[in-house]
């Protein structure tokens, strides 16, 4: 297994030409704006993919890119596993725009959504502000729901994970389609 690497910024932006860039965030916040060139191939779809990533690696590097790098740090170690080298974006789409480089934002196709980090937040206080609610009117036992979706939050800082977004991320809106995915992985065969 090998270790996945980081690029900053400025060194991605400076070797962007040479490297085969995968964007693992949700079609709708590809769609929001991705690095220039980079294709999507959601997180959950990375197995799917792994035949065709593991070509590319072999033609040159693979930069996986994210909101934030979590993400991409998880894409990472799951392909290094596979034995296919790969570098994430340290800070991932938010370093980047941070740093003033621009995003490519499509005319068409796909229509933008939440970040999924803006999603799980949404998601998480709406149902805690509803159970504290319902606790307060009709029975004190919802709050032990809002104590459970906070406790869920505090594993999900420290364990770098989120079973929340996990099941965000199955939402419609958030899935590609087997027929976006097959012309990715096209388009990725063919560079």
């Amino acid at each position: 297994m090998s270790t996945p690497t980081a690029l900053g910024t400025t060194e991605a932006r400076t070797r962007l030409h040479e490297l085969t860039v995968i964007d693992v965030r949700t079609p709708g916040e590809y769609a929001a704006g991705h690095l220039p060139g980079a294709l999507n191939i959601p997180l959950d779809q990375l197995q799917r993919a792994l035949t065709d990533l593991r070509h590319a690696a072999d033609r040159g590097d693979i930069l996986v890119v994210c909101a934030s790098g979590a993400r991409s740090e998880n894409a990472c170690k799951l392909l290094a596993e596979h034995h296919i080298p790969t570098a994430t974006l340290t800070g991932g789409t938010g370093a980047w725009t941070a740093d003033g480089h621009d995003l490519h934002r499509p005319r068409t196709g796909a229509r933008a959504t939440w970040a999924m980090e803006r999603q799980v937040r949404f998601t998480a206080g709406t149902i805690v502000l509803l159970c504290l609610l319902l606790g307060v009117l009709l029975h004190p036992a919802f709050q032990f729901i809002a104590a459970g979706i906070a406790g869920g939050l505090v594993f999900s800082a420290l364990t770098n994970t989120c079973g929340m977004a996990a099941l965000l991320a199955k939402l419609p809106h958030n899935r590609t389609s087997a027929a976006d995915l097959d012309n990715t992985l096209a388009a990725l065969r063919n560079r």
